[in-house]
């Protein structure tokens, strides 16, 4: 039988020809569409293109500045910025110099620079703001170059680019960090490749695309699929500093964009705006990073005719599984493994553990050989984290974290599943479901809700969810609050409720 992944390829190609490594790198992939067509539009910002050309010419150039300040394959370089066409320039110098990069989210504090700069000893750091600065700066136990991400440095003559092998360290990408002291994923340069050359079969993602990228590049969401995915395909997109709805729809409607890339909040926001209908222009949108209610994709479906597509990726494995391209989008749920990549459950029900394998997969935490030891089973399977379920048609659906597992009078409730059926009832506009300790249970459910209406009621909320979920699943109780607390990517912080 076919592995999954060839539900994914395009008409007439033969499984057994798919090689996702077959051009090395992203490096070196990069370069060699360079050459080819110079003047092919791949960057947009502040009123500007960037060409092919210009963007080889100039990556050159930083990374002679790079390697003239002394640093060697194999060091690391902070990046923390907003996005802009200069740091896509210095971030792709660094991969081509042989750099291991380490994107730093902006708003992180002093602790959480700290606990990074500490972990990752970098020789180096591109930051946009004082602040950020004086952070690596003061967290640095060895020299550090600070530079902006314009790389004010010495030129210095070119060195040798491009030469990094698949094995090579390319990224250390950060967990968030909700719960626990944040592990540095090493993804090498194959990881980086592999899960690019998937995307690029699986979503049809050609040349002639033009994505409008609002993502942060700080994230794997906006570098490792958004940037790296655009270059790989020879593709083009418009860099937008911050998500505002006006500047995605203007951006869409004056460049003529074929794609967007968006968390569901972006897509709530969306929804909401009077210019909804404008997204038809779109061939393709993908949400991801955080679970889109079956709701917001009705919604979106009437006001606009798309059919989003739900993805599973995450910071270990960069991308892991897809909704179709072609063929139903199914609400609720990720679909299939992407090209490459094996999925199985470690479970005795019907739900358990997502297990990973493929060339995406990380090598594993830096300098936490512990760690590392505890994510892989003794087959070499990625331990995710995440608990899921296969439908009767093989797509894929996110229950919710092994962690956030709640346990109570010795029934296992995962809050994913409380979530969507809370979700279903009109008055809710967000809910995220914790354990709260209780003597007599162990732990009991309690809902934490922003609602859309003022008149609803927790008892209201409780006879909803009574008629769907088995008692032991029943919250409890109901919190009402203003806002959920989220991290930059949407993702809530249940640590914090």
């Amino acid at each position: 039988m076919d592995p999954a992944w060839t539900r994914h390829l395009p008409p007439g190609t033969v499984p057994g020809d798919v090689d996702l490594l077959a051009e090395r790198t992203l490096p070196a992939a990069w370069a060699s569409g360079w050459a080819h067509d110079p003047e092919r539009p791949t960057i947009h910002d502040r009123g500007a293109w960037l060409s092919a050309g210009e963007l080889d010419a100039r990556s050159r150039r930083v990374a002679g500045r790079l390697a003239r300040a002394r640093l060697q394959p194999g060091d690391r370089i902070l990046m923390s910025a907003a996005a802009s066409v200069e740091l896509v320039i210095a971030h792709v110098a660094a991969l081509r110099l042989g750099l291991v990069v380490v994107p730093v989210n902006g708003a992180y504090g002093a602790r959480e620079f700290a606990t990074i700069v500490i972990d990752c000893q970098p020789a180096a750091a591109i930051v946009d703001s004082d602040s950020a600065r004086d952070h690596v700066l003061a967290a640095a136990t060895t020299a550090v170059v600070v530079t902006s991400p314009a790389v004010e440095l010495r030129d210095g003559p070119e060195p040798p680019l491009d030469d990094r092998e698949s094995r090579d360290l390319a990224l250390l990408g950060y967990t968030s960090g909700t719960t626990g002291t944040p592990k540095g994923a090493m993804l090498t340069h194959g990881n980086a490749l592999a899960s690019c050359a998937a995307l690029r079969l699986a979503w049809r993602w050609v040349p002639d695309d033009r994505l409008v990228l609002a993502l942060p590049l700080f994230h794997i969401h906006g570098l490792g699929v958004g940037l790296h995915g655009t270059l790989l395909a020879g593709a083009s997109a418009v860099l937008l500093p911050r998500f505002d709805v006006d500047a995605v729809l203007d951006a869409v409607r004056e460049h003529d964009a074929s794609l967007f890339f968006g968390v569901p909040t972006m897509y709530t926001r969306l929804a909401a705006s009077p210019r909804v209908a404008e997204l038809a222009s779109l061939r393709l949108c993908v949400s991801g990073s955080a679970p889109l209610a079956a709701s917001l994709h009705e919604q979106l479906s009437t006001a606009a005719g798309v059919q989003v597509l739900e993805r599973y990726g995450m910071t270990e494995t960069i991308m892991n599984v897809s909704n179709p391209y072609v063929g139903e989008r199914r609400a609720g749920t990720v679909g299939f493994p992407l090209p490459g990549v094996e999925v199985r459950l470690d479970g005795d029900g019907e739900s358990g553990e997502i297990l990973l394998r493929g060339p995406n997969v990380c090598a594993g935490y830096w300098r936490r050989d512990e760690a590392t030891r505890a994510a892989f089973d003794p087959d070499g399977w990625f331990r995710t984290g995440d608990v899921g379920e296969f439908d009767p048609d093989g797509y894929l659906r996110i229950v919710g974290r092994a962690k956030e597992l709640i346990i109570s009078g010795g029934f296992n409730v995962y809050p994913r599943e409380v979530e969507d059926v809370l979700l279903t009832h009109p008055a809710v506009a967000e809910v995220a479901v914790v354990g709260e300790p209780s003597d007599e249970w162990g732990e009991v459910v309690v809902a934490v809700v922003v609602a859309g209406s003022a008149d609803v009621t927790e008892a209201d909320l409780l006879a909803h969810a009574a008629h769907d979920l088995a008692p032991y699943k029943r919250p409890r109780g109901v919190r009402f609050v203003e806002a959920l607390p989220r991290n930059a990517l949407g993702k809530v912080l249940r640590h914090q409720l």
